[in-house]
């Protein structure tokens, strides 16, 4: 593969650590993906360093002990995609609330090998000598292309409850199967999901949603139980047969996305979410964003995403001062993946959505989102009071100027002038 500026300090960190007399390897999601051909996303290296050997050699500024308590360090790069997460073998105590291990033991490659999740994750390269070290069979099931929890299955999800959703991200963004002792591992313990984070479990729900694979992996997630833990909410889809069909158009949608953005896919989720009417569904979706501790620009875009379903429709009729509004958010892109998926699930046409596109791809930024003619100051200056009947008036104003009805300031003060007579 190429040897970017993440890898070649990735290989100094290793060969540095072995100069100095230590044992280092990579370890983890950079082997597996480095087997696979693909470009990893960040380097971790395992080594017999102690933590406080791995700061003494490296030095205090160049380190950060975010984990030092568990062996980890990270060894800064000369930029941040270039850190590299330096960590002690060790072998893991008991999960007792099913996040982190109350105690770590430093320990051999071979034993770090056993604490790990998954066997394609389990592996050790040796970069300067270009060795694979796999203890578990990890570049078997790799081949093979299986997801296999390392060891006892129920023992490792018991471990960390994270690793029933990781495992069906895998399983999905891999295009990878579910070993059957792992898969029945996730269904058996799905209700124990929740005593993990909810900053955790949005996390895995964004990794699953920006991928393309997010159709798949949300099926998957609900054929082992986990949907159902997670977002109760959507439950009735699969379970309650006038909904089933919404349930299928829901994957056939997430299928059909075209989004980077985990905010449009997962509003494309929550789309038909079943509720009372659309005010209902909005406030469930604003509660569900809430429980997951969402952002608040995450939670008002797949709030806003969702209430603006449908609002394209005879776009090519609709008054021009609501459709530049529309196409002046920034967020309108979102909107129109969302809609096309939408519409292509339900086999519906896209005609009014491409209108919008033409219409907003060569209409000038300033046409669509004009700066106001008139503003609050303007009101005040002409002894108007601040209440309900400003806001009003500088919206019938724009709302002309939107409309292509008035051009300036004075055409602006002459409609204003009318408003107020009437």
């Amino acid at each position: 593969m190429k040897h970017t500026d993440p890898y070649i300090t990735a290989v100094d960190v290793v060969r540095k650590l072995r100069d100095a007399g230590f044992q280092a390897l990579w370890a983890g999601g950079c082997v597996r993906d480095l087997l696979l051909h693909k470009e990893p996303k960040d380097f971790d290296v395992a080594t017999n360093a102690l933590p406080e050997e791995v700061r003494t050699l490296f030095g205090k500024k160049r380190t950060l002990a975010v984990g030092a308590s568990f062996g980890v360090i990270i060894v800064r790069g000369h930029r941040p995609d270039c850190d590299v997460e330096v960590a002690t073998f060790r072998s893991e105590g008991p999960y007792l609330d099913g996040r982190r291990p109350e105690h770590v033991k430093f320990t051999t490659a071979e034993e770090d090998a056993q604490r790990r999740d998954f066997t394609i994750n389990g592996m050790f390269y040796d970069p300067i000598n270009d060795a694979i070290f796999d203890y578990v069979g990890g570049k078997a099931d790799l081949n093979q292309h299986v997801i296999r929890a390392i060891g006892n299955p129920l023992a490792r999800m018991q471990e960390d409850k994270l690793r029933l959703l990781r495992a069906i991200r895998f399983a999905a963004t891999l295009h990878f199967q579910l070993e059957e002792a792992t898969r029945q591992a996730v269904q058996s313990m799905a209700d124990q999901i929740n005593v993990v984070s909810p900053e955790r479990i949005a996390d895995e729900l964004r990794k699953m949603l920006i991928h393309p694979t997010r159709g798949q992996a949300i099926e998957l997630v609900q054929q082992t139980g986990l949907l159902k833990q997670v977002l109760p909410e959507l439950a009735p889809l699969w379970e309650a047969s006038e909904y089933n069909h919404l349930w299928l158009q829901t994957l056939d949608r997430l299928k059909l996305v075209s989004t980077h953005s985990f905010e449009t896919a997962f509003a494309t989720l929550l789309l038909d979410l079943p509720a009372a009417g659309p005010a209902e569904r909005l406030e469930e979706i604003f509660e569900i964003c809430k429980r997951l501790r969402f952002s608040n620009h995450s939670l008002n875009l797949v709030h806003w995403l969702v209430q603006q379903r449908n609002s394209l429709e005879q776009a090519s009729v609709m008054k021009l001062s609501r459709l530049k509004r529309l196409l002046a958010s920034e967020d309108c892109p979102h909107l129109f993946e969302l809609i096309a998926a939408d519409l292509s699930s339900r086999k519906l046409p896209l005609d009014d959505l491409e209108f919008c596109r033409q219409y907003r791809d060569h209409t000038p930024r300033e046409v669509l989102n004009p700066p106001p003619l008139i503003s609050g100051n303007d009101l005040i200056d002409l002894g108007i009071k601040s209440g309900p009947q400003f806001k009003k008036l500088l919206t019938q104003i724009q709302d002309a100027q939107l409309e292509e009805q008035i051009e300036t300031r004075q055409e602006a003060f002459v409609l204003l002038s009318q408003i107020l007579q009437k």
